[in-house]
């Protein structure tokens, strides 16, 4: 039987509408697209317009890669105009009606699977949080790829938690107990898990089955990770699932232009040149950049706590504050903070240019909520990790980095900051810690030059992995093979 060639082949992209989850999406299509593949991503028209310049640039320079539009059904779910992202729900009361509305889009993207595209689609790679895409893809009669935006490390903890009885004997959130079934030991409490393996609410539970079974119906699992970082963890994870699993990241790699880097996901906020400059004009190593992410937000109290720690530490800082609560502007006004830190800190208010960042040399060490795109740029980077995780698989990540991959360094959060909920939890971790881990980051003595040298290790470990011949290379290319074979197969026996 033929294979279809790279240039018949249809791939149907399907991020969900927020950013962790879109900007690997797009990566992904720019990756397939280079092959020769055709691409269709689907998005709604204000993610569209986030993700425009980078996916315009694309497409001038010849790639096969389209978007199209689906209309967000907001009113119909009971959401504001509007809220087509999960960064713009006014509160987390609303996630639920966020998840109705990406339901109510199956009758949209089955006329435009049915009817509405030449070459017919060969499969649909659609992220974890549509799991009525299995059943579609089942009655198209083409794979369907579960994207997950985590590693295989996180994965594989989360599956074996889900299956996990001794887990209700746990009484306390606080209380540690050992993650089952995985190479290296590792200690968690249950309010540091995933809503996968302890949802807070029925509607949440229910939400977690669904997608628990669509996956253990799809044909693959694609991860953004690579076999040099976890090969155990890969093995495990593959031989737990089951079905394919393809390692194909870091896929932040594929962006070689300042451009791409500076507008991966939005617009910045900051005038690229001007940050460059003011990277330009530090030291090697010798800044600390700050991002926790496009969804966390730190209570008020502990922002002024980073804040102050960031000031005493007499390091050079990028600080990117996404969401500026009324109190904390006040702080900075009365404080006259930025005043106060010219020269040693540059503040962004908004979107960063974070891979633009994170690659020059200037930077020593990243400070994240350990959100797995971040943390995995921070990895393709070669720079040591302080890690504050808030919630999701970031108490997860934040294992990986610090106690098995030994690049990071904890600066100190036990609970997680409940999405929606921040204010509530007040201070966790102190100025006088922070500053203790800044210190440890950037000095450390021994420990802090071989965690150096571990990161540096994994940045030339990630580069070679996306370059012709390596494993993420190789991956890709057997992902392509493997849908084209599928699809020929499931056309045939229709």
């Amino acid at each position: 039987m033929a294979v279809l060639t790279y240039q018949q082949l249809h791939f149907i992209l399907f991020p969900f509408m927020a950013q962790g989850h879109m900007i690997p999406m797009i990566d992904i299509a720019k990756l397939l697209s280079h092959r020769g593949v055709r691409v269709t991503v689907l998005l709604t028209p204000h993610n569209a317009a986030r993700v425009g310049p980078v996916v315009s640039r694309a497409q001038e320079s010849g790639l096969p890669v389209q978007v199209h539009l689906l209309d967000f059904p907001c009113a119909e779910a009971g959401l504001p105009s509007g809220c087509e992202n999960f960064d713009l729900l006014p509160s987390f009361d609303l996630a639920m009606k966020f998840f109705d509305a990406t339901k109510m889009l199956r009758p949209q993207v089955e006329r435009l699977l049915r009817e509405g595209l030449k070459p017919s689609p060969s499969c649909i790679i659609a992220d974890m949080c549509f799991p009525w895409a299995t059943d579609l893809a089942r009655e198209l009669h083409i794979p369907r790829i579960v994207f997950h935006g985590m590693c295989c490390f996180s994965l594989l903890c989360e599956h074996n938690l889900v299956r996990w009885p001794e887990l209700e004997k746990v009484e306390s959130d606080s209380e540690y107990f050992e993650v089952p079934g995985v190479p290296d030991k590792i200690e968690m409490t249950k309010a540091q898990v995933t809503h996968m393996v302890n949802p807070r609410s029925k509607e949440w539970s229910e939400l977690c089955g669904e997608i628990i079974e669509a996956e253990e119906n799809a044909y693959g699992i694609l991860v953004n990770s690579f076999e040099e970082l976890e090969p155990e963890y890969i093995k495990e994870f593959k031989k737990a699932k089951g079905k394919y699993v393809w390692t194909i990241g870091p896929v932040s790699l594929c962006n070689k232009v300042g451009p791409d880097k500076g507008e991966r996901g939005n617009k910045a906020s900051i005038d690229l040149d001007q940050c460059l400059n003011w990277l330009n004009s530090m030291g090697p190593a010798s800044v600390l950049f700050v991002c926790l992410g496009s969804l966390s937000r730190l209570p008020t109290p502990q922002m002024v706590e980073l804040g102050l720690a960031l000031k005493a530490s007499k390091r050079p800082f990028i600080w990117v504050i996404r969401h500026l609560s009324k109190e904390f502007q006040d702080f900075l006004e009365q404080e006259k903070y930025e005043e106060g830190v010219k020269g040693q800190g540059l503040i962004i208010h908004g979107w960063s240019p974070q891979v633009l960042i994170l690659s020059h040399p200037s930077v020593g060490a990243f400070m994240t909520h350990c959100g797995w795109n971040s943390t995995l740029e921070g990895i393709a980077s070669g720079v040591p990790l302080l890690t504050l995780p808030l919630f999701a698989e970031q108490f997860l990540n934040e294992k990986l980095a610090v106690n098995v991959l030994k690049v990071g360094v904890r600066v100190g959060m036990e609970s997680p900051i409940v999405f929606g909920e921040e204010e509530m939890a007040g201070v966790q971790v102190s100025r006088d810690k922070i500053v203790a881990a800044v210190e440890e980051a950037f000095g450390g003595g021994r420990e802090g030059e071989m965690r150096r040298k571990r990161a540096k290790a994994l940045r030339e470990a990630a580069r070679r992995a996306v370059e012709e011949g390596g494993s993420s290379h190789l991956n890709m290319a057997k992902l392509i093979q493997d849908v084209g074979e599928e699809t020929k197969a499931l056309k045939s026996s229709a």
